[in-house]
């Protein structure tokens, strides 16, 4: 099943790696801006407040800050590499859509019952603030 879940997450990032409006960085991390915002930018020391929403490719929702009413707040060393890196291309008030690659998320080990080995993500994500600026 990991060897599946792999080739159907490089698949994906493949061909999505073609879409207008998809960056792709040096690591593989491909995002698109969806609502743009200027302003400051979270450091990797940093500590966010964000509404995001996580999606494997085939769209099953496996957490939501929406759907539990608040925003999450962490610290950008705390979460998947992808969401440390990804979070700090992003100013105060934009929202984008992060396709994360399993080895800039969990790797293959998963996540609990809801994310599988080797699985590759979609994260809306909505930066609202960044602790203490």
């Amino acid at each position: 099943a990991g060897k599946a879940a792999r080739e159907a997450g490089e698949n994906f990032l493949a061909e999505n790696a073609k879409r207008e409006g998809v960056k792709v960085t040096e690591t593989g991390l491909q995002y698109e801006v969806l609502t743009p915002a200027l302003g400051i930018k979270p450091t990797p020391t940093d500590t966010v407040t964000c509404h995001y929403e996580g999606r494997l490719i085939d769209g099953t929702v496996f957490d939501s800050s929406y759907r539990r009413g608040e925003p999450a707040s962490f610290p950008l060393q705390g979460v998947i590499r992808g969401w440390t890196e990804g979070l700090q291309l992003m100013s105060i008030g934009s929202k984008f859509r992060f396709f994360i690659p399993f080895d800039l998320a969990y790797g293959a080990q998963g996540a609990g019952g809801s994310i599988p080995p080797y699985a590759a993500l979609i994260f809306d994500v909505e930066l609202i603030g960044i602790e203490g600026k």
